[in-house]
């Protein structure tokens, strides 16, 4: 069907290109190309300019789920200068020279995590005044890098992070937490760098790309407390079944017999440069150009999406409702793009991610408007741009009225398996499901609606 100006592809296919428009613009290899440079002795990275001969030694920790492409990418501008690094992310992990490479782990920490905090922890600490330390941060290096305060076991750790995670915290409410039983998170790995001079080159995975975050700012300031990690706790009902362990830290932190995280102004952030490489709103604006040499008519909505899943697929549904109109009026094709992080509070046994409850919350909301979709073709889709929704192995999901004529053909119930959490499990049989594999870089998720009218 000839839906596009001198094009005849079908929505599935120009919502694929697009997003794969969308992943290629967020790449870390083209990302560092385009923020940093080497020219003889100096390293320019965001337009800032460092003598690399005013330091004595050079050190790189890179980590999260862009972690080694983004070491790969810079160094080779800095190999020839670098004195250690600490790489996470590597499934060929080990020591190569002074490269130490750690397998990753996410959404929680394991034993890796540990030791890869403990390496990079300690690199840290081993700098002097005449050093300089490049951090590459990326999304999911909460988990990649993992060094809880004394008397917080793995263990512990791993068990409140999932329990939030379960409870659908959001990103800020659960860095809180993790920031407070934390020994580099928080800003705390600055303080140990001190008074190195720290230089951040950030693929931001949270909204307004807020550095105290980004895999929980280690090398930003922090302006959470103790107090709010408590509330965190009590206001999802998690602190009745709490780790002794982690009460206690938090109940000592709390009246003042633990060190808070780095707070603004502190002296250890003096010397702290941070540049934001890469985000969602890259990835989108590589999608809205892409999508405008299709001939559609491209809007960009947010990049700030958060709250409940299944309640931004109702607001949602609510603009495609008004674009219908246009479509019809116009008769043309329209593209609108968002991005964002959502959450899901699990209360049923199913399995799925944030996007797979999304797309299917959205086929629950088209079910019962069908009426305000006829006359045209349309697409909803949503994906992890890490690859991962959540603890699965897909990126996300599709539909299309094909979904619909699919749903009727198998005799399934969209909604029974929402009201279970169980989107994964629908996908699979009504077909739908975006698996890309790892994708080597993380900047939240992407949602993108097509609406193109029907050949008369």
């Amino acid at each position: 069907m000839d839906k596009f100006p001198g094009l005849n592809l079908e929505l599935k296919e120009v919502a694929r290109q697009l997003s794969q428009v969308a992943l290629g613009s967020v790449q870390p290899v083209r990302l560092v190309g385009e923020n940093v440079r080497r020219d003889g002795d100096t390293l320019t990275v965001g337009g800032q300019k460092f003598k690399l001969t005013e330091f004595e030694k050079i050190s790189l920790i890179s980590f999260g789920k862009a972690g080694v492409p983004l070491a790969e990418a810079l160094l080779p501008m800095i190999e020839d200068r670098l004195d250690a690094a600490v790489i996470t992310g590597s499934q060929d992990f080990g020591q190569r020279g002074q490269l130490f490479y750690f397998p990753a782990a996410h959404p929680l920490p394991d034993d890796w995590s540990l030791k890869a905090g403990q390496k990079a922890y300690e690199l840290a600490l081993s700098l002097t005044e005449k050093d300089l330390l490049l951090v590459l941060i990326s999304g999911g290096g909460s988990a990649h890098l993992c060094l809880p305060e004394e008397g917080v076991s793995l263990e512990d750790k791993r068990q409140i992070t999932g329990l939030l995670l379960k409870a659908g915290a959001d990103i800020k409410e659960l860095n809180t937490v993790r920031k407070h039983l934390s020994r580099i998170k928080g800003g705390r790995l600055a303080r140990a760098a001190w008074p190195a001079r720290v230089v951040n080159l950030i693929v931001s995975d949270v909204i307004g790309n807020d550095l105290e975050s980004i895999a929980s700012g280690p090398t930003w300031h922090d302006s959470t407390t103790f107090t709010q990690a408590v509330a965190v706790l009590e206001k999802h009902a998690l602190w009745p079944v709490c780790p002794e362990s982690i009460k206690l830290v938090l109940e000592e932190g709390r009246a003042g017999l633990r060190e808070e995280t780095v707070k603004k102004g502190d002296r250890v952030l003096e010397k702290v440069r941070s540049f934001i490489i890469g985000d969602n709103l890259t990835a989108l604006y590589a999608a809205k150009e892409a999508a405008r040499q299709f001939g559609l008519e491209t809007i960009i909505l947010t990049s700030e999406d958060k709250g409940e899943a299944r309640e931004a697929a109702h607001n949602y549904l609510g603009k495609l409702q008004e674009f219908s109109r246009k479509v019809r009026e116009q008769k043309r094709a329209f593209c609108l793009l968002a991005g964002g992080e959502l959450t899901v509070t699990v209360k049923g046994r199913g399995q799925g991610g944030r996007n797979t409850e999304f797309v299917l919350a959205s086929l629950v909301e088209i079910l019962g408007r069908e009426q305000d979709f006829e006359g045209f073709d349309w697409l909803v889709m949503s994906l992890a741009t890490d690859g991962r929704d959540g603890p699965t192995d897909s990126a996300g999901a599709w539909i299309g009225p094909e979904s619909l004529a699919r749903v009727r053909r198998l005799t399934l119930s969209p909604s029974s398996y929402l009201e279970n959490n169980d989107s994964y499990s629908f996908f699979e049989q009504a077909g739908g499901l975006l698996k890309t594999g790892p994708t080597g870089t993380n900047v939240m998720d992407l949602r993108l609606f097509l609406l193109a009218p029907l050949p008369e």
